[in-house]
């Protein structure tokens, strides 16, 4: 962990591993080929309506943290789940939760499926991983 991400107590700050899933949801979304480029001119947002981080054990100036990000839900809303471990000894440091629907950008609406492109992209991502 980088000195600004810790507390006086050494323990890297709680808000900190929000930082952290934002930075491996995007890999994930670059993997699928909806990252934020695509996604900005498919007037598409994204908005996160539920975080859940499960603190499991600190993490420590100088520890290198891995954290991987799986896609769980995807045809009505986007439910991306996380495990943070020590790349060290590979203990569980956290495990996280977010949940985001999909609004059209032009009119604000809330929509109760994701757009086409985007769920053709996952599948196309799906079938390639089992290929």
């Amino acid at each position: 962990m980088a000195f600004h991400d810790v507390d006086l107590m050494n323990v890297v700050w709680h808000g900190h591993y929000l930082k952290y899933l934002e930075i491996a949801r995007w890999r994930l979304m670059d993997r699928i080929g909806y990252g934020y480029a695509v996604m900005r001119d498919s007037d598409y947002v994204w908005p996160i309506i539920e975080t859940h981080v499960r603190h499991i054990r600190g993490a420590a100036f100088g520890d290198r943290l891995e954290v991987s990000a799986s896609l769980v839900e995807w045809q009505c809303r986007l439910a991306i789940n996380y495990l943070i471990t020590d790349s060290k000894n590979g203990e569980r440091v956290a495990r996280a939760r977010t949940v985001q629907v999909a609004v059209l950008r032009s009119t604000g609406e809330l929509q109760f499926a994701p757009p086409p492109a985007f769920i053709r992209r996952v599948d196309s991502t799906l079938a390639g991983s089992r290929a």
